[in-house]
């Protein structure tokens, strides 16, 4: 007679440990970055193993992945359908994003280190980074042509230029702030520098340069 075969029990807490792995490794890579950043070191703040964290991710690689998807759904998190919006609200939302991230000191850090590490030969991060930059860059160019459509503004070539400058200050911002918040303001400067290219876009004058 043959035996029933037996399933396997579920891990009651899988979820919630997993998060809390992520949660450390984010606060590792941001302080020390990924190549630097051990196994070891995120296992013991959570109170486990080096082989336990590899039961739960596979591999270093993985829970790099898992970090970055992480960052990302916390930007969502809060939104309708967990996306972005479009138009005028895409730029209330990045406004909102900076003026929320003053809050989250960890996750910018960890967002910063692994974006600058992302450059160098052979990143696991690299074809991420590269992902993500060219879909916001793709968002923000149509959220501006939308928003030139809806207020009767023929769209300006420089839109590409105005989207990849946004994704810049709002990063270059954090870089700052992170090495000095005391003296930087996130989410007010990030609103003026949005607000400037916004308004440059929309009512192109002479440049005073």
């Amino acid at each position: 007679m043959a035996t029933k075969k037996r399933e396997p029990r579920s891990r009651s807490g899988t979820p919630a440990r997993r998060q809390e792995i992520v949660r450390a490794a984010t606060e590792i890579f941001g302080s020390k970055g990924y190549k630097a950043g051990p196994l070891t070191e995120i296992a013991e703040q959570v109170g486990m193993t080096h082989a336990g964290i590899l039961h739960h991710f596979g591999s270093k690689h993985q829970l790099l992945l898992e970090v970055l998807s992480y960052r990302d759904e916390s930007d969502v998190a809060e939104l309708d359908g967990k996306h972005i919006p479009d138009g005028t609200d895409l730029f209330r939302h990045l406004v909102r994003t900076a003026f929320a991230n003053a809050q989250r000191a960890g996750i910018v850090q960890a967002y910063a280190v692994l974006s600058a590490e992302s450059v160098t030969d052979n990143h696991p991060a690299r074809s991420y980074f590269e992902g993500r930059y060219h879909q916001l860059r793709g968002e923000v160019a149509h959220a501006f042509e939308v928003m030139c459509a809806e207020r009767g503004v023929a769209a300006p070539a420089t839109i590409a230029h105005a989207s990849a400058s946004i994704l810049a200050v709002m990063d270059g911002l954090q870089v700052q702030w992170l090495l000095d918040p005391g003296d930087v303001q996130l989410g007010e400067a990030s609103a003026f520098a949005i607000e400037a290219i916004v308004a440059a876009v929309l009512d192109p004058r002479e440049s005073p340069l």
